[in-house]
């Protein structure tokens, strides 16, 4: 330590060494030795009144030192420690002992009168760690929570559980988009949609209870699955009901959809490679007829639309004609609008031959004098046929005077009326029966059908059940929950 008088002491081997030159000169480099705490393994010995000499003697006439086991020195924290350090060595260890040191002349204070006294006692030694009996319960707990289920679930992977075959299996929905000749013949466009897509209801259906229901009576899948008497875990009781087949189906029978493609692919599991072959070509086939009933529900509304309007359409046209042949049959002529233009002829004709006979009689009038029978017969000639064309006239409704009763013309406007009728009730009739025809048509060709990319396949090698990834994922599990718990007890322990 370094006091206020330029005087440097450091402790080297359990003793106090003052390296001051002056004191050096006049005491011979005293050296002063320390007493050490009770708690230290080493002791120093005091020195004896005998062993005590005057400074002069004892620079003459060393004494050695009993040996005592060093102390090991503090670290300096600056560079006046480190060459005390290098002044010590050089002193050496068997210096001869020496009297307390005497202040220089003309110095005061007491820094310089007494130097300051190190407490070794102050620095204990650090107990030794041992493990206590929450290191073991941890340790313990570690055993039974981690170890030993490992162990347990490594021993049943290995020894009891059965291997088990895989048989893949891929296909999509397949849709047919052309337009029917109804759309092409009357330009109408698609007006209804669907909300969801075949793949999606067909990703339903492969995980239902009726799927299900269907294989197990056709390959009966609880004899299949329940083949491995010594796993109970993996095997499947047949005691059980079609609920617990359905939970052990979603086990054994795993569907991967990808939404974006729409490709749906089926692992089938099985103790044996022939049943899961089989499983999988069953669930292929009730999914291409459940894609057929969907297909022929949607062919049956559409052909029944068609069929309801092509059934009225030929009422329609039957009573159309039926009204027609009445009106033929209660007027006593086919075709009115044939007798309309024979009529207009034969009008025409007559009033040709009144204008004949008009100019006949005129010419009569002038050449022959009064009385004349040539004038009384041309003129008996042109009133007969005034009165045909007036009789005529009347016949097509022309004129007034005419009688009641159903005129030519009237008749033409009822048996056009009828015409119409006739001919709205033929064209309604002739596109009912070409959307009729269009949903025949579309009702033979298949609009969706199930298109297998993979068919079933047929294992060789037993890949399941995986023992490895599943062990580490035990171990994985029960470590988490092992640390959770540790995690949770010292929390709670360094609540109290």
């Amino acid at each position: 330590m370094y006091d206020g008088q330029s005087n440097c002491n450091f402790i080297l081997g359990g003793m106090r060494v003052n390296d001051d030159p002056k004191q050096s000169k006049s005491e011979g480099g005293t050296v002063q030795r320390l007493r050490l705490s009770p708690t230290k393994a080493q002791t120093t010995q005091q020195p004896t009144s005998e062993q005590k000499q005057p400074p002069a003697a004892e620079a003459s006439t060393p004494q050695k030192l009993p040996q005592t086991k060093p102390v090991p020195p503090k670290p300096a924290p600056n560079a006046a420690q480190g060459a005390d350090k290098t002044a010590a060595a050089q002193t050496g260890q068997n210096a001869p002992p020496a009297a307390p040191p005497k202040p220089p002349a003309g110095a005061g204070g007491p820094a310089a009168q007494a130097a300051p006294k190190t407490d070794v006692s102050a620095f204990q030694p650090v107990s030794q760690a041992r493990a206590r009996r929450r290191h073991w319960g941890v340790v313990l707990s570690f055993l039974l929570l981690v170890l030993l289920p490992m162990a347990v679930a490594g021993f049943y992977l290995w020894t009891r559980a059965a291997d088990q075959y895989a048989s893949t299996v891929g296909f999509s929905v397949r849709t047919e988009e052309v337009g029917s000749a109804i759309e092409i013949l009357g330009g109408i466009t698609e007006l209804s949609g669907s909300s969801s897509s075949d793949t999606d209801i067909l990703f339903e259906f492969l995980q239902s209870q009726k799927l299900v229901r269907d294989i197990d009576n056709a390959l009966d899948l609880r004899t299949i699955w329940s083949k491995a008497e010594n796993d109970p875990i993996f095997a499947y009781d047949t005691s059980g009901t079609i609920e617990d087949l359905l939970e052990h189906w979603l086990r054994k029978v795993k569907v991967y959809y990808d939404t974006g493609t729409g490709l749906i692919e089926l692992r089938v599991l099985a103790f044996d490679p022939d049943d899961a072959n089989a499983i999988a070509e069953e669930v292929f086939a009730a999914s291409s007829s459940m894609i057929n009933e969907l297909n022929a529900i949607a062919r049956e509304d559409a052909i029944r639309y068609a069929r309801e309007e092509l059934e009225n359409a030929v009422e329609r046209l039957r009573q159309a004609r039926q009204v027609l042949t009445q009106f033929r049959n209660r007027n006593q002529i086919v075709d009115p609008t044939v007798d309309l233009q024979s009529q207009a002829g034969l009008l025409g004709s007559l009033e040709a031959e009144l204008a004949n006979s008009l100019i006949e009689l005129d010419l009569l009038e002038e050449t022959s004098r009064s009385g004349d029978p040539r004038i009384v017969q041309a003129e008996r000639r042109v009133r007969v046929i005034e009165e045909r064309i007036d009789a005529e006239r009347k016949k097509l409704g022309f004129g007034s005077g005419a009688e009641d009763g159903d005129f030519l013309a009237n008749l033409v406007g009822d048996y056009e009326r009828l015409v119409v009728d006739r001919e709205f009730a033929e064209t309604a009739y002739v596109s009912a029966l070409a959307a009729y025809d269009a949903s025949l048509a579309e009702a033979r060709r298949q609009s969706r059908y199930l298109a297998a990319h993979v068919l079933p396949t047929l294992a060789e090698r037993a890949e399941y059940p995986k023992r490895e990834m599943l062990l580490g994922l035990i171990g994985l599990f029960l470590v988490l929950g092992w640390s959770i718990l540790v995690l949770i007890y010292y929390a709670l322990r360094d609540r109290r």
